[in-house]
């Protein structure tokens, strides 16, 4: 949704209102335990809406973010108005949460978000992203996890780490940071499943900004499979693909402080990263959200990410 994929919004232009409203689930319990769980689980939303395979995704996800960068990290200062929000006839529900990077910190900042709403034809959508982006002190890669649940068999899925330089004419950073990393290896891993299919955005923007080993794959497991087929792969497959990406970049990106760039290659990085925050936001979201929300939340939401995006 906060992204890159315009796909998102796609799958939710079709709204209509309705009254219906779901109690939140109560948020599994994770294989995982630590300080930032336990802090994470306090102060932010608990994903009320996504399946449970989908939202302990998730939390294990940002806990492991929090467990490395968390000192990097200053508290989140996005308003209860955005961290939670829906549309009057609570068909729509969406929750952004953004920590800035400290002023020593590589990180630029941490987003995670979740989107979740009703179709007319009574099916849901759950969307939840993690975006981390760095700043122009390194030229390591950003970080990049979405999944799209369209139905309860189907979604589309991104992860990746998204390139800061041409790769053609910089085969030492393709080696770095996607070649001895065997980063294409969880990709493939995906794709052998039947399951599985690979997903090409409509957007050729999006496409241009994907890195070679991308995650992009749709996961349909049929109306006629098993009903917990799709909640098992992202429990299995998904989760461990995941979690080896996010470690990669944990340990090769944002912990790349050694990297040198010059003044003049900051330019360069900084306009770069511009264009893709600003595509995010004006062309994206500007443009989308007033059709799941009224005005005045679409606009709430919007000026927390050209606060936060600097754009």
């Amino acid at each position: 949704m906060l992204a890159l994929t315009s796909h998102s919004f796609a799958l939710l232009s079709p709204l209509v209102p309705s009254t219906s409203h779901r109690s939140p689930s109560p948020i599994p319990t994770s294989t995982r335990t630590s300080s930032a769980r336990a802090s994470m689980e306090r102060s932010r939303p608990h994903f009320p809406f996504l399946p449970p395979a989908h939202r302990a995704l998730m939390f294990n996800l940002l806990a492991t973010v929090d467990d490395r960068l968390d000192s990097a990290l200053l508290p989140c200062a996005v308003p209860p108005d955005v961290l939670s929000f829906q549309n009057p006839q609570g068909s729509a529900h969406g929750s952004v949460h953004i920590r800035s990077g400290s002023q020593s910190s590589p990180v630029d900042f941490v987003l995670q978000s979740w989107l979740h709403c009703k179709t007319p034809s009574g099916s849901e959508i759950n969307i939840a992203t993690l975006f981390a982006f760095l700043n122009s002190s390194t030229d390591a890669p950003h970080f990049l996890f979405e999944l799209i649940q369209g139905s309860p068999t189907s979604l589309v899925l991104l992860i990746d780490l998204l390139p800061r330089k041409d790769l053609v004419l910089h085969p030492d950073y393709l080696d770095e940071f996607y070649q001895s990393t065997n980063l294409d290896g969880p990709r493939r891993e995906l794709e052998q499943l039947p399951q599985i299919s690979p997903y090409r955005s409509s957007s050729l923007f999006i496409r241009s900004v994907l890195s070679p080993t991308a995650i992009a794959i749709t996961v349909d497991c049929g109306k006629e499979g098993p009903a917990n087929a799709i909640e098992d792969i992202i429990a299995g497959q998904i989760c461990s693909a995941a979690e080896k990406i996010v470690g990669i970049w944990l340990e090769k990106c944002a912990g790349a402080g050694e990297r040198v760039v010059g003044d003049g290659e900051k330019e360069g990085l900084e306009g770069r990263d511009v264009l893709i925050k600003r595509n995010a936001v004006e062309i994206d979201l500007a443009a989308n959200l007033p059709r799941m929300f009224v005005p005045d939340v679409a606009e709430r939401v919007v000026g927390e990410l050209r606060k936060a995006f600097g754009v």
